[in-house]
């Protein structure tokens, strides 16, 4: 297990030691779940980015954000994406 090491401002140190003490976690453990949390929403919200430009397929969109495809769409439609169609469908189906 790596380490990381970084500074951070006053306030959002204090708000940190809140998450802390609500939480009931150690310090390390609490840094841990909140950038797993948040990496796991960058992710998704990369995945419906490259999706939504036609970057990606659907179904590797999917892989990207680390979530099943019901998942994914449940999230594209609630962003207004649109996915079938265009060059990517017969990569989709393929990929099914």
């Amino acid at each position: 297990m790596g380490t990381i090491s970084a500074r951070v401002p006053d306030d959002l140190e204090e708000d940190l030691e809140e998450y802390v003490d609500e939480e009931q976690l150690d310090r390390s453990t609490a840094i841990r779940k909140l950038l797993s949390e948040s990496l796991a929403e960058w992710r998704i919200n990369h995945a419906l980015e490259k999706l939504d430009a036609g970057e990606m397929t659907f179904s590797r969109a999917a892989e990207i954000a680390d979530v099943d495809p019901w998942r994914l769409a449940t999230l594209a439609e609630e962003r207004g994406i649109t996915w079938v169609g265009g060059e990517h469908l017969e990569d989709d189906l393929e990929e099914f």
